[in-house]
């Protein structure tokens, strides 16, 4: 089992956790997990794009010459795609991007990335984190004192109190065990854990 240092809010080290290897000791499958960024970044796109194709713009009705002798080539429509105020040619429609991962394959995934942030010496664990006030400059000396920067900070359970003071810091996620992602934790450089949510993880995941 990998063990790792314990902070408390001051960047001090007050002891020590073992980490349960099923779940931050796995091997690594990168298939998965960039599969499940990809099914997370697809899933999030609103496929509202639209053009008109030359069936859908309005007028172009007359043929604009002749068939035969005027020199030109030949055309039947001012709505053609090569027309300027013509259609588009295979026009971009309304579609769901959206594709799903099997819930194996997401744990699998997700464990995956979790035992990479290990791997690479990029998670810190909290004894706690707590404040009696919303204030962001609290938030912002606790993760100073942690010497973090960008980081995905998951809480064992809602504290507003903690959401809210990270909220106006655009380098600081926020999160619930339950609602952790695999591209959330690759995207930011270091997470960053207390206690009850590594307990909250190995329960949920294990």
């Amino acid at each position: 089992m990998a063990n790792v240092s314990v902070y408390n809010m001051d960047g001090k080290a007050v002891g020590s956790i073992e980490l349960n290897d099923a779940i931050f000791g796995v091997e690594v499958n990168e298939h998965l997990v960039h599969l499940a960024v990809v099914q997370q970044l697809a899933n999030k796109r609103q496929g509202t794009q639209s053009a008109k194709t030359r069936a859908e713009v309005s007028g172009g009705g007359k043929k604009p010459w002749r068939q035969k002798g005027t020199g030109h080539a030949r055309q039947g429509s001012t709505r053609a795609p090569q027309w300027k105020g013509g259609g588009v040619v295979f026009a971009p429609k309304p579609r769901d991007y959206s594709f799903k991962l099997n819930k194996k394959e997401k744990r699998i995934a997700l464990k995956s990335a979790l035992t990479s942030r290990v791997a690479a010496e990029k998670i810190v664990v909290l004894e706690d984190l707590s404040f009696d006030e919303i204030k962001t400059k609290k938030m912002a000396a606790v993760l100073g004192n942690l010497k973090v920067n960008k980081a995905l900070v998951v809480v064992g359970e809602k504290n507003d109190n903690v959401i809210l003071s990270a909220k106006n810091i655009p380098s600081i996620r926020t999160a619930l065990p339950n609602s952790i992602n695999v591209y959330d934790i690759l995207k930011y450089d270091t997470l960053v854990l207390t206690k009850d949510a590594v307990a909250k993880i190995e329960e949920v995941y294990a």
